[in-house]
C-alpha cells in the first residue's frame, strides 16, 4: 500500500537547477515528495519555465511590487504556500534573505542548500572564499532554515575535494554536481524522519 506523498513548495530566483534535481526525484513513485508549487520572486526567472514545461503549477509574486516592504512580499508568498497546500519548502537558489517572519512561519519545515560546508563560509562568494582560504576540501550542505543566515541545524552534507588548479568556476561546477545529488536526499531522509529528531540524525554524506 502506498504512502501519500507530502505537498513540498520549491522557491527560486535563477534558473532552478537544484529544483529541477528535486522535480525530477519527485518522479518516482517511491520519492516521498510531491512538488506541489514552484514560486519564484522574478517573474521571469528561467526556473518557473522549466517547471512549466514539467506540468506543475507555478507563481510568480514579484519583490519589486513591494517596494522596501518585505514583511508585506512575505506574507504574500506565505499566502500563496498556504493555498498551495504545501507541508514543506525547499529553498533552491533563492536569493532574497528572509525575515524573521517567514523563517518563524515555516520554522522546522524549510529547508535550504548552500555551497558549502557549513558552518564555514555561511553567505555568499563562497567559492572564492573557499580557494583563498586554501582548504583542501569544499562542498555543500542542507540545513533548516533560522532566523540567522546560513545557521539552522544540518540535515546533510557533501564534499568534493579542491584541485590545485582550481578556479572559482571549475570548484563551483564540481560542487553543483553534489548539490544535484545531495538535496533530493536529503529531503527524503527528512520526510521520511519525525522531523522533530530529523536535524540530530546523522549527516548524509556523498561523494
Amino acid at each position: 500500500m502506498s504512502t501519500a506523498k507530502t505537498p513540498v513548495a520549491i522557491l527560486l530566483s535563477g534558473r532552478g537547477s537544484n529544483a529541477t534535481a528535486l522535480i525530477d526525484a519527485a518522479r518516482d513513485p517511491a520519492f516521498p515528495a510531491r512538488i506541489c508549487l514552484v514560486l519564484s520572486n522574478k517573474p521571469d526567472a528561467p526556473g518557473l519555465e522549466m517547471a512549466r514545461q514539467a506540468g506543475l503549477p507555478t507563481r510568480a509574486i514579484d519583490h519589486r511590487l513591494f517596494g522596501k516592504d518585505r514583511a508585506a512580499h512575505e506574507h504574500a508568498i506565505h499566502a500563496a504556500l498556504e493555498e498551495a497546500g504545501a507541508k514543506a519548502v525547499c529553498l533552491a537558489g533563492y536569493m532574497r534573505l528572509l525575515t524573521p517572519y517567514l523563517t518563524n512561519a515555516w520554522a522546522g519545515r524549510m529547508l535550504n542548500i548552500h555551497p558549502s560546508i557549513l558552518p564555514s563560509f555561511p553567505g555568499l562568494h563562497t567559492h572564492e572564499r573557499a580557494l583563498e582560504a586554501g582548504v583542501r576540501l569544499h562542498g555543500c550542505t542542507v540545513h533548516l532554515v533560522t532566523e540567522g543566515m546560513d545557521e539552522g541545524p544540518i540535515l546533510g552534507q557533501a564534499a568534493v575535494p579542491v584541485l590545485p588548479d582550481d578556479t572559482a568556476d571549475m570548484l563551483a561546477a564540481r560542487v553543483l554536481r553534489q548539490e544535484h545529488a545531495l538535496y533530493p536526499l536529503a529531503l527524503r531522509h527528512f520526510l521520511t524522519q519525525n522531523p522533530a529528531t530529523a536535524a540530530n540524525s546523522a549527516a548524509l554524506v556523498v561523494a
